[in-house]
């Protein structure tokens, strides 16, 4: 029995015992239904105690019962129910209770022994299984050694072939081009020829065309003479015509100059239309003390108004006296006519001054009408435009409002789309990708021929799409983030500092560049060291790191940091940072002949890779790091093309390796920084690449398209992907296709004869986008580590 369990706890691991229970009654079940030939019934539940104590009262009839965990658990749990002195009661459910765990104990060994038959059966049949799949393996990795044999063969004599077929091809251009010129040369002569003879033929018939005119002329001269005659007659008819003409001009330039005068007023008038409507908050003051001045002109006028009526009824009242003496004249004394003619002249003139008088006075109450509609108007006017002024006024400061909202809101909507899609990235395991366009160069043919990049506007691809345009037709690509060629190397840099954050957490994170020469991507790395504001992502990944741990000393970390550079030249690993490189060395003679080093590749089962004999120099400063760049990129190989200034030759690998210990929490973090600037892809029709420049051009392609061939097997899936290819994707094997971060920039250049390329950039970075690595893993620990760093 106890052989048995052991056998049951070795192949059931360490599940919970009633689970086990329940599996070996399924298998029991299955063995007891093919073995009885019929149905066993499950074990009726422990509620319903009749049908429990029915099928328990005959076990020799169901020997085989399914148990339950619940059953079993109702069974081991179960209290009699008889009163405290009924003894007989107590006794029967003690025999029924007995009854059924002997059932319940015959049923579990009747199941040990059925699983350990199947025990052995399934043992026998896994180690079977296993011989056939070794056998398998080692057929596989026979086949797969030949194959790689049989291919290495065959690409070397696919690149002898296309050397004999590009110089063929060469040689025939060359000849078709001489038989081209030599045709065109003799079409041109029989061509000018022809038209000889044609100009020949033409100075003929101008001879005799010259002669019939001439005779034609004698004729036309007498015509002419007639017709000056007939000329002068119509002259003077259009010099009257002429007079009358300019009368009617002049009558027109003064309309012209009217209507000018009209227009200018009418321009004048509209432009102080707007200067009163710009002004009406100036001018509701004038308006007020104008209200003032008018208020004081109508008593003025008012007072004025009542002299002349008090001067008229004075006048009245003189004239009646003068009538009344005039009549009293004619009565009594009989004055003279002269007399009488004088005093009507002056009750003429009387009448006339109060006739004006009465005039002056309707005027003056007209202004006086005038004057107080206009106060109203101009109330009015102010009142409104004092509502309109507020209306503006809130209207503009709910507009601010609202602005600084939806400032605040797309901001927080930006901060969190990003954090989502980092998220959605680490879960689904993919390499993000960015895409960067470089600025157009004056050597750049986009003025003549057009540009070729552009940018959609739709509010899904805004900042993550590119459309690429070949030959008249639109390529659209969408990767994580596009920057386009006014985005600064800040810009670039804020986007992918928490990616570069994460390796001070205990994250593994590579970063590298890739694109064609020519397209930035050392620009993006690197920099210029003379411009601060133009220093690459490595300069300012590594502020920001030295910045962030200088930070979290206050939380109880510190931090141990080792840099090491290298570069793959030819297929060959070389240290940067070492101390037998000297800067004018031969780039074609690989350093480990000369100082014996052997520059090997290792990966651990934890996913670590170290480069046995590479030189790892510790750090504690932004300033170390600065004069190891600098070291490094002055022993960098570099080399000048048709396509470049200076190009570079070979891929380099900067790894900053981060040990953080923090000793209150008695955490240990290990990250991994790997910042790659690859060597750009070329066309040897373009690059002119002879000699030295020639091998490191092929060398170049070579592993670049080894690369390709690993982002394909990863997006397909497959169960083999040849990392071991090529120096440089045996090197990123971890970083492709293990549990690291990985960003890859895509570098495109906007020159229109690099379209070609540019489009195959694009379609690699796409592929690369759509590649699953796996989930990033952080290396942390609660134990204190060895003071050895694990290397990336």
């Amino acid at each position: 029995m106890a052989s048995r369990n052991q056998i049951q706890r070795k192949e059931l691991g360490d599940e919970n015992p009633l689970d086990k229970r329940r599996r070996l009654g399924a298998m029991g079940r299955g063995a007891g239904t093919t073995g009885a030939g019929r149905t066993r019934q499950p074990f009726a539940a422990v509620n319903s105690r009749q049908e429990v104590t029915a099928a328990v009262t005959a076990p020799e009839e169901c020997p085989n019962h399914e148990f339950t965990k619940e059953e079993v658990e109702s069974i081991l749990n179960e209290k009699p129910k008889a009163k405290k002195f009924d003894l007989k009661a107590k006794y029967e459910h003690a025999a029924d209770h007995n009854k059924r765990l002997k059932l319940c104990v015959k049923w579990f060994q009747q199941c040990d022994e059925n699983h350990v038959l199947d025990a052995e059966k399934l043992k026998n049949s896994l180690e079977s299984a296993e011989k056939r799949c070794t056998d398998t393996e080692l057929e596989k990795k026979n086949k797969e050694e030949e194959l790689n044999s049989i291919i290495s063969e065959l690409r070397d004599n696919n690149a002898s072939l296309q050397d004999k077929l590009s110089k063929e091809v060469s040689e025939k251009l060359d000849a078709v081009d001489r038989h081209t010129s030599e045709n065109e040369a003799r079409i041109a002569a029989e061509k000018s020829v022809a038209s000889l003879t044609e100009e020949l033929e033409r100075a003929q018939q101008d001879i005799a065309a010259a002669n019939e005119r001439a005779a034609s002329l004698d004729n036309t001269h007498k015509r002419l003479q007639e017709y000056i005659l007939s000329l002068q007659q119509y002259n003077s008819k259009l010099i009257n015509d002429l007079e009358t003409v300019r009368e009617s001009l002049k009558r027109v330039e003064k309309e012209k100059l009217t209507i000018v005068e009209n227009l200018s007023t009418l321009r004048g008038h509209c432009g102080s239309l707007q200067e009163q409507l710009t002004s009406s908050r100036v001018s509701q003051d004038d308006a007020v003390k104008q209200k003032e001045a008018l208020v004081n002109e109508v008593k003025c006028l008012r007072g004025e108004l009542q002299l002349v009526r008090d001067d008229r009824e004075r006048q009245m009242s003189q004239m009646q006296a003068l009538s009344a003496e005039i009549a009293k004249f004619k009565e009594s004394t009989g004055k003279s006519l002269a007399e009488l003619d004088s005093l009507t002249m002056k009750s003429e003139s009387l009448e006339d001054t109060c006739s004006s008088q009465r005039e002056q006075i309707r005027i003056l109450e007209l202004q006086l009408a005038a004057a107080n509609e206009k106060l109203k108007m101009t109330d009015l006017s102010a009142s409104e435009t004092r509502i309109e002024y507020l209306e503006q006024k809130r209207m503009v400061q709910e507009l601010q409002d609202r602005l600084a909202d939806m400032e605040n809101k797309l901001i927080d909507g930006e901060n969190l789309r990003k954090k989502l899609h980092n998220t959605i990235l680490e879960l689904k395991g993919n390499i993000r990708v960015f895409c960067r366009v470089r600025p157009l160069l004056p050597d750049d043919g986009a003025a003549t021929e057009g540009a070729i990049v552009s940018y959609p506007t739709s509010t899904e691809s805004i900042g993550r799409g590119i459309d690429l345009l070949q030959s008249g037709q639109k390529y659209p690509f969408t990767f994580d983030k596009v920057f386009n060629h006014e985005a600064s190397q800040q810009d670039v840099f804020v986007e992918i500092s928490q990616l570069v954050q994460s390796a001070l957490d205990g994250y593994k994170v590579c970063i590298f560049a890739y694109g064609q020469t020519g397209s930035g991507k050392t620009y993006t790395m690197m920099g210029r060291p003379e411009a601060p504001e133009q220093k690459g992502l490595i300069p300012r990944s590594l502020e920001q790191i030295f910045q962030s741990s200088q930070s979290l000393k206050a939380q109880g970390w510190k931090y141990k940091m080792q840099a090491s550079m290298l570069e793959i030249y030819n297929e060959t690993i070389r240290d940067l940072l070492s101390n037998n490189r000297s800067v004018g060395s031969d780039p074609t003679r690989p350093e480990n002949a000369v100082s014996g080093k052997q520059y090997t590749i290792k990966h651990d089962a934890n996913g670590n890779t170290c480069v046995s004999d590479l030189t790892i120099v510790d750090v504690s400063s932004i300033t170390e790091i600065s004069s190891l760049l600098r070291q490094a990129a002055q022993s960098r190989s570099v080399g000048r093309t048709q396509m470049n200034e200076q190009s570079s030759r070979s891929h380099m690998v900067f790894t900053l390796r981060i040990s953080g210990t923090n000793e209150s929490t008695e955490q240990q973090v290990q990250g991994v920084l790997n910042l790659i600037d690859l060597a750009g892809s070329e066309r040897l029709s373009k690059s002119g690449a002879t000699g030295d420049r020639l091998k490191e051009t092929q060398a170049i392609n070579k592993s670049l398209s080894c690369l390709s061939d690993v982002i394909f097997s990863l997006a397909k899936k497959d169960d083999h992907v040849p990392f071991r290819n090529s120096k440089l994707t045996y090197l990123l094997q971890p970083c492709l296709g293990g549990d690291s971060k990985t960003l890859m920039f895509v570098n495109v250049s906007p020159d229109p004869t690099s379209v070609g390329e540019s489009l195959c950039s694009l379609r690699f970075a796409a592929r690369v986008n759509a590649c699953e690595i796996g989930v990033p893993r952080r290396q942390m620990t609660l134990r204190t580590a060895d003071s050895r760093l694990s290397c990336g």
